[in-house]
């Protein structure tokens, strides 16, 4: 298993590449919460890309940041409109 956090505003994006239980590459997943005001969790999936496997962890992680800050944008732009 590899993670990485990262804060983008006010939210916390949690990575994951999550060894395949097949042992044939890795598996993405992402949490992201909000960490300043009311504290939850905006957004969460396991399974990234209908659990697609990576080859190498390093990419699995990319996409799931990528994901976690797409996710980011959406709740930045929802709350201000």
């Amino acid at each position: 298993m590899h993670f990485d956090e990262r804060d983008e505003g006010e939210y916390r994006i949690y990575s994951g590449a999550l060894e395949s239980r097949l042992g044939d590459g890795f598996i993405a997943a992402v949490v992201v919460q909000q960490v300043r005001g009311i504290r939850r969790e905006a957004y969460r999936d396991e399974s990234l890309a209908c659990g697609h496997r990576w080859e190498r962890a390093e990419d699995a992680l990319s996409y799931a940041l990528g994901k976690g800050r797409e996710v980011v944008r959406t709740e930045q732009h929802r709350r201000a409109g």
